[in-house]
């Protein structure tokens, strides 16, 4: 007689190919690499002739925070069957979920950016640096307020745990010889 193995960690499993929740430690490495990125090219390229920092990207970063707000405030409430509102579609809150994801991701990148060159527009003072840092601290902000909202409408889009639930075999599973 032999034993059955379990499937070693990190191997092959049934909840490995499972989406889980955004992990606070891969924004924060991907916040930390692109400040990395922002200090070296800021510090070798600013004197050679680098435009202005431009305002677009702030305002569209501090655009999608509040609309993926709005999302998860929404989603939300569909989800819970408050009255006065729609059924959620589950694909839509699918949807939800990979823009989440992506954009909070997207916004730690930016974040990092942004902190890598204020920091290097703090040190220096000339006159050019001095006048990008409301710009780039507007960006900062802007960065850090899409990846809450991001995180924000990850969080809306779950299932809410009902207490009976708990307790209730899975009437889906089929027994041997029916289908």
């Amino acid at each position: 007689m032999t034993q059955a193995k379990s499937p070693p960690p990190g191997g092959p499993g049934p909840d490995r190919s499972r989406m889980g929740p955004t992990r606070i430690s891969t924004l924060v490495v991907a916040a930390l690499g692109a400040a990395a990125v922002a200090w070296l090219l800021i510090s070798t390229f600013y004197y050679s002739g680098i435009p202005r920092l431009p305002w677009l990207p702030v305002v569209t970063l501090a655009a999608l925070a509040v609309l993926e707000a709005y999302a998860a405030v929404n989603t939300r409430g569909r989800i819970e069957r408050k009255p006065g509102r729609d059924p959620v579609n589950p694909l839509m809150v699918a949807r939800f979920v990979v823009l989440a994801k992506a954009s909070a991701l997207a916004g730690a990148i930016f974040a990092g950016f942004y902190a890598g060159l204020g920091g290097w527009l703090f040190v220096e003072t000339t006159r050019a640096a001095i006048g990008d840092r409301p710009a780039a601290g507007a960006g900062l902000v802007a960065s850090l307020a899409l990846v809450g909202a991001a995180l924000w409408l990850e969080r809306s889009c779950r299932v809410p745990e009902r207490p009976d639930d708990e307790h209730e075999p899975d009437q889906r599973q089929s027994r041997p010889g029916q289908r």
